[in-house]
């Protein structure tokens, strides 16, 4: 199963380099946060490893491979949590070593993202089963530009507002409402990998 979770790297590996000179070109000018450049490339790079299996009809191919369904569907959520870690990963070196910044509340941020991340894969994963990618591409590319132009044009200050707020929840002290938020989490993403391995194994190619 893991050859399928390779197989995504392999098809992106080009697309990687180019992923990761933004992201340089992000952070060195720094008109977004961590939180956000981490989690927007983790589910860029998870639904695009997505629709290449819809390109050309990679789901015959896939499912005439030694894999049962359950396999290949628990590859795309095992890979969204390797992905994300490599993402989370590359924007806090980066980060660190273009910036300097500080460690002191990083691996609350890196949490932050690791759950944002499994909640966004737990609504889109399911409905990407259902439907197609490409709705969510075009959505992705719609709300980047509205982002854009909120930045630019209506709250110049938003990603100072955006670190604020962040900073704030990152000072909070109550390890049960850590302990909460990620059990929920935990269980929606098992909820909606479960869902997604009904749905896959319904489906006929």
């Amino acid at each position: 199963m893991f050859n399928l979770v390779l197989k995504d790297i392999i098809i992106q590996k080009k697309l990687i380099l180019f992923y990761i000179a933004t992201i340089i070109l992000y952070l060195v000018a720094d008109i977004s946060s961590p939180i956000l450049i981490g989690f927007v490339y983790s589910v860029v790079f998870i639904l695009s490893a997505f629709s290449y299996d819809e390109k050309d009809n990679a789901n015959i191919l896939l499912n005439s491979l030694p894999y049962t369904r359950k396999e290949i569907v628990s590859s795309k959520y095992i890979g969204s949590l390797i992905f994300a870690t490599i993402f989370i990963f590359i924007v806090y070196v980066g980060n660190f070593l273009l910036n300097g910044t500080e460690v002191l509340f990083i691996w609350k941020e890196m949490l932050l993202i690791f759950g944002l991340v499994m909640i966004a894969i737990s609504f889109l994963l399911p409905i990407a089963y259902k439907f197609k990618t490409q709705y969510f591409m075009i959505a992705s590319g719609a709300l980047f530009g509205i982002y854009m132009l909120i930045i630019n044009t209506f709250i110049p200050d938003f990603n100072d507002k955006l670190r604020v707020l962040i900073q704030k929840f990152m000072t909070l002290q109550e390890t049960q409402m850590y302990l909460i938020a990620i059990l929920t989490i935990v269980i929606l993403y098992i909820g909606s990998w479960l869902l997604s391995i009904r749905i896959y194994e319904r489906k006929a190619f």
